[in-house]
């Protein structure tokens, strides 16, 4: 039996799965605007998984329900949706205590967690992630809402007091900005979503969010908890395709903040869209071409260890994956060897299987795409060098060690988003760093050395390239406390728990000269609690 055909018998019929990981199938037929469930009669979008079923037709992508496919019409219900609950500032969750939006926030994820099961059953059967890393990303996200609550409950702390300058008394806090369209990556469909719409939202903005388009029935069960945990209008969903019901969006100037996971010719066409550019403000997450650097000092079997989990985590369908490898050519045999091994002994198998590594991939055209960037090297120069790489049966790909990679090369340049693996040879430490110069991405970088006075020659050049420098460590995100951001096109503003609530919001003071009148009033609007805004209680 050949490779693709152990591969493609994989797949298995619907009776043998276990029966804790079936699914019934959910056909979504309404959407949450203005505070109402609203019911939708018109054409639906049918969701597949990558996960094929045999059947007398040959493998078939298993049917795991329907959404609706809105209009442009009800999105823009939606939107005066948002703009009638914000107010201009004035609507009852932007001028809510603090206080009160955590209790707010504390309800929902209560609902939330409730959904825990058929939301990890949904990730995991909607793009292929493994069961544990499902239920990862789910744990991962209420712990992400936990922490940004602990961190605006820290703000508001430091906020409470008043500050004294040159004879004028002020307090300074943080308030919202307006309405927010949230719209989130197929990947993490999850968690990167909430990294962006729960500070949105608990810092007192209006949200309007479309979940991706791979990814999408997983935040059904959600929906009834977000109208129950919060006022009308506070958070509306926008359905349909992209390209329908966002451009219009953006082009009415009232989408105050754009918060986006994906890729940079999308959100450079959704901000170009807005006819006042300096009144929106953008918090992107976008392309990214990670590489690590193997220098002849590294410590090979680590340096092997962290590259395929850094590449091949969830089949490197992440932008903080390493996604080229530049190695040292003294080492370079050595490293393509334990490569390959490494690359061997990984497990392929279905999403609920203990231990997979390898899953079936969401996007159905991503297997032919990745066959073309093996084509193209190959006709450029390089080889497949794994055994089995490339190996492809319907949504599998089994990963592909692909060297030596070059310039003229689509791997060289294109974020392959994908289980394919380019390594480049180096002689002089000089040619990684031109690669990262030249690049249009900067979002992290590993290195891989023992030399002290190596990892320092490279940590000064690197860190003014990519926000994130690795030492002897994968590219990642989390812990979710540090800064995570790009340069160049991989990404505009910050998120982390700190660095997303001040992105969602803006600065605002009360000031007055420090008389006695003036301190009169100011005491006596405190001691009554008659301002939200103005106020000395202290959240423990």
């Amino acid at each position: 039996m050949s490779f693709q055909d152990q591969i493609r018998s994989l797949f298995i019929e619907e009776d043998r799965i276990p029966e804790e990981f079936r699914i019934e199938e959910v056909h979504q037929r309404e959407y949450l605007s203005n505070g109402e469930m609203k019911q939708w009669d018109g054409p639906v979008s049918e969701v597949y998984s990558p996960v094929c079923i045999p059947t007398s037709e040959g493998l078939k992508r298993k049917l795991i329900g329907t959404y609706p496919i809105c209009t442009e019409k009800e999105a823009m219900e939606s939107l005066d949706a948002a703009l009638a609950a914000y107010d201009n500032g004035r609507g009852e969750w932007p001028t809510m205590s603090v206080d009160n939006r955590i209790k707010s926030l504390e309800k929902f994820v209560y609902k939330m967690s409730e959904q825990r099961s058929l939301i990890v059953k949904l990730i995991m059967w909607e793009i292929g992630k493994s069961y544990a890393d499902s239920a990862k990303e789910f744990d991962r996200t209420i712990e992400y809402i936990n922490a940004t609550i602990d961190g605006l409950k820290d703000i508001d702390r430091q906020s409470s007091r008043f500050e004294m300058a040159e004879g004028i008394v002020a307090q300074v806090r943080r308030s919202p900005l307006g309405v927010v369209l949230c719209m989130g990556p197929f990947n993490y469909p999850l968690n990167e979503t909430f990294t962006t719409l729960i500070p949105a939202l608990i810092m007192g903005n209006t949200i309007l969010f479309k979940p991706p388009k791979h990814g999408t029935l997983l935040h059904y069960p959600l929906l009834k908890a977000f109208q129950e945990s919060f006022p009308k209008g506070v958070v509306n969903t926008i359905y349909g395709r992209g390209s329908d019901v966002t451009p219009g969006l953006m082009q009415t100037g009232n989408i105050n903040v754009l918060a986006f996971i994906g890729s940079s010719k999308v959100a450079n066409g959704l901000k170009k869209s807005h006819p006042k550019v300096n009144r929106l403000r953008a918090v992107l997450s976008l392309d990214a071409k990670n590489a690590a650097i193997i220098t002849k000092h590294a410590d090979l079997k680590l340096a092997v260890s962290e590259c395929i989990l850094g590449a091949l985590s969830f089949n490197g369908q992440r932008c903080t994956a390493i996604k080229i490898i530049f190695v040292h050519k003294e080492v370079a045999d050595e490293f393509l060897g334990l490569l390959s091994q490494a690359v061997e002994n990984l497990k392929i198998g279905l999403p609920w299987e203990k231990d997979v590594k390898i899953t079936p991939l969401p996007e159905p055209h991503k297997p032919d795409y990745l066959k073309e960037c093996i084509d193209d090297a190959k006709a450029n120069g390089a080889s497949v060098i794994n055994e089995n790489g490339g190996v492809t049966s319907e949504s599998f790909v089994f990963p592909a060690v692909v060297y030596p990679v070059n310039e003229k090369m689509k791997l060289y340049r294109e974020e392959q988003f994908g289980p394919i693996i380019p390594v480049i040879p180096f002689e002089s430490i000089e040619e990684p760093i031109a690669y990262q110069i030249d690049s249009p991405h900067g979002m992290q970088v590993s290195i891989f050395s023992n030399d002290a006075k190596e990892i320092s020659s490279l940590i000064d050049p690197f860190v003014n390239l990519v926000s994130r420098v690795n030492i002897n460590a994968q590219c990642q995100r989390g812990p979710d406390v540090f800064p995570f951001t790009g340069r160049k096109d991989s990404a505009e503003g910050t998120l982390s728990v700190h660095d997303a609530l001040r992105s969602f919001s803006i600065r605002s003071l009360v000031a007055t000269k420090l008389n006695e009148t003036n301190k009169q009033l100011i005491n006596e609007i405190v001691n009554d609690n008659d301002s939200n805004f103005l106020s000395t209680k202290y959240i423990l």
